[in-house]
Parts: C-alpha cells; sequence; structure tokens
C-alpha cells in the first residue's frame, strides 16, 4: 500500500502539492488524474524518493522508498522510459539493473518475454521506437516482481494493442493483490481500467473515489425510472428527495429521471418500497466529462475555448420492459 500523509512540496512561495493526504490499497487499479500543472509527476517523484517533501510523509507499506536496501524487488516504476543509454542493449540494461538489485538474472529473460522483447533483447535501445522502450520500461518495472507498481504514462507510443495489453497486464497485476498506481491523460483508457480514482487539482486532493461514484455524480449521469405504478413512484421520489437525491424530476406521470443517485441504489430503494418498473436505467458520462467538470476550476493553463458545456456521448445501460 502507498500512504500519503499532508505530503507538502514546495518551491519558493508555490505550492506544487498541498497536503495531500489518501491510502492507495492493493488489489485495485487506482488511476491518478488531473491538468497539467497539478502536481502529479512532483507527487510521484516524492513517493519514490526522487523529491523530498517540505512536509508530510509518503510511506510504501509503512516505510519511505529511500530506507529500502532492495527497491526494486519492492516497488516497479515507470516514470521515463527512454531514460537509459542508447547504446545500451535492452537485456544489458535489464541485467544491470537486477544485479544492482540482488536479482536472479533468470528474471531478465522472463521480463523480456512477458512484454513481447525477447526477439530484440541484444538490439541497442537507440534503435527502438517509443513503443518498443515503453515495453522496456515496464519489463523493469516487472523486473523485481514487486508488491507495488507505479506507472505514469504507459502507454505512450504503444499501438492499439499494446494499448489493450497494458490495461490487461495491470488488471491481473491488481487481481494477484499488488497495489497499481496509474497515471495517465487518456481517460477512455483510464476508465477501463481502474478501479478506484485520485484527482488533483493545483496540489490539493479533489476526489478518491470508485470510478462508478465519480460517473454517478456528474450532473451528466442519471437514472431513469418508469412504473405502471403513479402513487408508488410518487413515494419513491419523496424518499429521493429526503435522502439527499441532487435532482430528481418527473417529466411524465409514470416516469422519474433522478441525479446523484446510481441505479443500483435507486433499484434497491425500489425494491423496499416494493415498486414494479418497467424501466431502470442509468444514462453515464464518460470518465472524460465526469473528469472536465470535477476539475474545471484547477486548470492551470487555460487555452481560451468554449467552456464545457456537456455535449457528448454518453452510455445507457438498463433493462427496458
Amino acid at each position: 500500500m502507498i500512504t500519503l500523509r499532508e505530503l507538502t512540496k514546495r518551491y519558493g512561495e508555490t505550492v506544487a502539492v498541498d497536503a495531500l493526504t489518501l491510502d492507495v490499497k492493493g488489489g485495485q487499479v487506482t488511476g491518478f488524474l488531473g491538468p497539467n500543472g497539478a502536481g502529479k509527476s512532483t507527487t510521484v517523484r516524492m513517493i519514490l524518493g526522487l523529491d523530498r517533501p517540505s512536509g508530510g510523509e509518503a510511506l510504501i507499506d509503512g516505510r519511505p522508498y529511500s530506507s529500502m536496501r532492495h527497491p526494486l524487488r519492492e516497488v516497479g516504476a515507470l516514470l521515463d522510459a527512454k531514460a537509459l543509454h542508447p547504446a545500451r542493449s535492452a537485456r544489458s540494461h535489464l541485467v544491470a539493473q537486477a544485479r544492482s538489485n540482488g536479482i536472479p538474472l533468470r528474471r531478465v529473460d522472463e521480463v523480456l518475454e512477458t512484454v513481447g522483447l525477447a526477439k530484440v533483447a541484444r538490439r541497442p535501445a537507440g534503435a527502438f521506437s517509443l513503443g518498443m522502450y515503453q515495453r522496456l520500461g515496464v519489463a523493469g518495472a516487472l523486473l523485481g516482481d514487486p508488491r507495488v507498481l507505479v506507472f505514469d504514462e504507459p502507454v505512450n507510443g504503444l499501438d492499439p494493442d499494446g494499448v489493450r495489453w497494458v490495461r490487461e497486464l495491470v488488471r491481473s497485476l491488481a487481481a494477484e493483490g499488488r497495489t497499481v498506481f496509474l497515471s495517465s491523460h487518456l481517460m477512455s483508457e483510464m476508465q477501463l481500467t481502474a478501479d478506484q480514482l485520485v484527482v488533483i487539482g493545483r496540489g490539493k486532493l479533489l476526489a478518491d473515489t470508485p470510478m462508478a461514484d465519480l460517473l454517478a455524480r456528474s450532473s451528466l449521469s442519471s437514472v431513469r425510472v418508469r412504473t405502471p405504478d403513479t402513487a408508488g413512484l410518487r413515494k419513491l421520489i419523496d424518499h429521493l428527495r429526503k435522502d439527499g437525491a441532487r435532482q430528481v424530476e418527473s417529466p411524465a406521470a409514470d416516469e422519474a429521471v433522478v441525479k446523484g443517485r446510481s441505479v443500483e441504489q435507486v433499484g434497491d430503494l425500489a425494491h423496499r418500497l416494493g415498486l414494479r418498473l418497467h424501466e431502470l436505467s442509468a444514462v453515464s458520462a464518460s470518465l472524460e466529462q465526469a473528469y472536465m467538470e470535477l476539475t474545471a476550476p484547477s486548470v492551470e493553463y487555460g487555452t481560451g475555448a468554449p467552456a464545457f458545456d456537456g455535449t457528448g456521448a454518453g452510455e445507457t445501460q438498463g433493462v427496458r420492459a
């Protein structure tokens, strides 16, 4: 687990990371999002001991990274895939890492096979494409078979097959109980990959929530209910309003549209009230839409583009009678 407690980083009068507190747990993929300048890279660098915090602490399984004798056995990280000598082969690069951390050399060939670089393992890295560099970076992160993995933009330069491979890989690592902390600007891919989302803006925590909850909270997400029992529908609407649903409308006598509640929450309430339903469907915002709403006040570098108006295709899920 990665633990941040009041983690802060200042550069002069500028606060890059502002008292960030959160737990990144094992057994799930935690996505890390934020606008440019939000403090994501600084946060990751402090987790990995590359930057010293101005205040607070960043711990990995209860210890700072700098205290680990063989860090690659405990934490795997991909920050800059091209951070190696271009004349060095993929295999020799990994061999050097393995020897520095007491990792058996057979592990080098195992991870090269895993990432699909076994056939080019002895080729100088300077001849690699960006996608091949990314695969080598993933190999380095996996080298010590660590329980904690940190990936920063791991799909940059990958073709669609490679993007899907990374998605399946990180989800399989999380399924083994490992802690996976993943930063990416590709919202559609993050929506398919992450279970939990951490969103920061201007160094502050904006959200630490399950993916489904963030999407449900968007003003563009709603739940549609249709029933022949109009009296029961009015009772359902009253309960939802008393329970704090953000918005409940009834465009027709047999229909209600609910915002601020998930389809599961509305369905469970209808069941408790004994309400017979002809339709229960969710119209979900995309992650991009929900993210844009959440971070709009925290964007550091505006472009002067028209304000986000909520247009764009959502996803409808549900069952119609």
